[in-house]
């Protein structure tokens, strides 16, 4: 997928739908990418802002990707505001990078690993985002493990 550059209105999804900031993806544009819906993306904003994000269905066959509060401020842009936003394909799949403890558990964890590599991409990126703001090693291994463990439990229980 190339880089898209497009203009538009950051809009609002009324409050029972979440009262997210979001800016429209066309879901005829979402079906020529080899992924569709599970395509993760960077999304560029005024060369003001740029962050990793995935799709998130609008319910009338388009899709939207959230702006994010804190990134409405670093716009200092509101709802109705038109911004240029550039969309490209994330080389990462997961779209967060895998912190150094969470490598080094799997690389010496071998039960950890397989569990691991089971897991749908957004179960590991909720895992990542569950220990990554947490400064205490110890207490990250104990999520991990936790997280893992109970991960483990539903894929045996899906097995049966």
């Amino acid at each position: 997928m190339l880089p898209l550059t497009l203009q538009q209105k950051i809009q609002k999804l009324p409050p029972r739908q979440g009262a997210y900031n979001y800016l429209m993806i066309d879901g005829e544009l979402v079906k020529q990418w080899p992924k569709q819906r599970a395509t993760r993306l960077v999304v560029g904003i005024d060369d003001v802002v740029e962050y990793s994000c995935g799709l998130n269905h609008l319910g009338d066959g388009n899709f939207f990707i959230i702006v994010a509060n804190k990134w409405m401020k670093k716009l200092q842009k509101e709802v109705g505001d038109t911004v240029s936003f550039t969309i490209i394909e994330d080389p990462n799949p997961l779209g967060v990078e895998v912190p150094e403890v969470l490598t080094v558990l799997l690389s010496q964890d071998e039960e950890a690993k397989v569990i691991y590599d089971q897991i749908t991409d957004g179960k590991k990126r909720s895992l990542i985002y569950s220990f990554n703001k947490i400064k205490n090693v110890d207490r990250q291994v104990e999520i991990i493990v936790d997280f893992l463990n109970k991960e483990a439990i539903k894929l045996k229980n899906k097995g049966k």
